[in-house]
């Protein structure tokens, strides 16, 4: 059995002494998903999550469960999938639920938030922290399903066309920029613009946008973005961590079997493990080539980081007080969110900061 199937195998282990004798006696029902992904098929990372939860459910089954995954647009827009779901156009999606928060800024939680956590505190609050039981009963209003299928970790902050010295150079900045960040460079005087991914190199290479930020070296390579902006810059504080998600039409869910449901939260989790390890060795690179072929990397300066902090609270302060769904889940992913930093500030990192600076200091010429 190979490491995938393993995995697959593990979480499994509850339903598998029931899974294969019906599915050798043919007692299943076939069935045949569509999935619209908000991603193009280029950028085989993160669009290939969607593909790889087809796969895995397919060879899990032995074929009688099928999925297939539809590149942004060729089914809907890629920032429309969550309609397509919920008015019953597609069976399923592959998205980031923070493309939505203009439904309901509470979308957002589900994806990622301002300054909020890493991908493995996203996935401990997901998954052991109660994240996703307040958030399926938000997604029940919208009848979604909504699996968590993806990670791309800490994102950087993208490509400007100038460079940002100071707060008031984000006055006026058009941005391609998703979720509640835009609603924050908008406090700091920013145009947020919201673009699929497939369509903000043509906006930036007109000058319909001054900057745009995407994911991160491997995917911004694909996307040419370095041919059109020079500064580079980081990090992504809007995203410190991504999690995708699987959307699944609720009543589409509540027909499967259990073994087939159980097949499919399976096949997400591997994904999401697929996704961040491919990312984690793919991005290095990347970042090598495009620092060689001239892109210029920056750092944001603390000033604009601090003022980016501060908006950004404030905002998430005065959305809870007007809206009762998102201080549903708001207060409890911040008092888990408080105790993630302090335990994270004690070992990791305290680890981390040191390594990458001993490293540093190694890679320095010696005198």
């Amino acid at each position: 059995m190979d490491r995938r199937g393993f995995i697959a195998g593990g979480a499994l282990a509850g339903t598998a002494a029931l899974a294969t004798p019906a599915l050798a006696q043919g007692a299943l029902p076939e069935v045949r998903w569509r999935c619209a992904s908000s991603f193009p098929r280029s950028l085989d990372t993160i669009f290939g999550a969607g593909e790889h939860v087809g796969k895995r459910v397919a060879a899990l089954t032995d074929g009688k469960f099928q999925i297939r995954v539809f590149s942004a647009g060729e089914l809907v827009p890629g920032l429309q999938v969550a309609d397509a779901v919920q008015g019953g156009t597609v069976e399923c999606a592959h998205t980031a639920s923070y493309y939505f928060v203009g439904k309901d800024p509470t979308f957002a939680f589900d994806a990622t938030i301002p300054f909020g956590m890493n991908t493995r505190q996203i996935n401990a609050w997901l998954y052991a922290g109660g994240g996703r039981e307040l958030l399926q009963e938000f997604f029940a209003g919208y009848n979604i399903h909504s699996i968590p299928c993806g990670s791309t970790g800490a994102q950087m902050g993208g490509w400007f066309r100038k460079e940002i010295k100071t707060v008031q150079d984000l006055s006026g900045l058009k941005m391609r920029i998703a979720g509640i960040a835009g609603n924050i460079m908008q406090k700091l005087g920013g145009v947020p613009q919201q673009i699929a991914g497939g369509d903000i190199y043509p906006a930036l290479e007109k000058g319909t946008i001054d900057a745009a930020e995407w994911i991160g070296p491997y995917d911004d390579e694909k996307l040419g973005f370095n041919r059109v902006a020079p500064y580079y810059y980081y990090p992504g504080w809007w995203e410190g961590g991504l999690n995708l998600s699987f959307y699944v039409a609720k009543a589409k869910y509540d027909e499967l079997p259990q073994v087939y449901k159980d097949v499919l939260e399976s096949a997400c989790r591997d994904a999401t493990l697929e996704t961040m390890a491919k990312y984690d060795v793919q991005n290095p690179q990347a970042l090598r080539r495009l620092v060689a072929g001239g892109a210029q990397l920056r750092v944001f300066p603390r000033e604009v980081m601090q003022a980016c902090y501060k908006a950004a609270f404030e905002l998430y302060e005065e959305t809870a007080a007007k809206n009762a769904a998102f201080k549903k889940v708001y207060e409890p992913w911040k008092a888990f969110r408080d105790l993630e930093y302090q335990w994270f500030r004690v070992a990791e990192s305290t680890f981390d900061n040191f390594v990458y600076l001993m490293h540093a200091q190694e890679q320095q010429p010696r005198r």
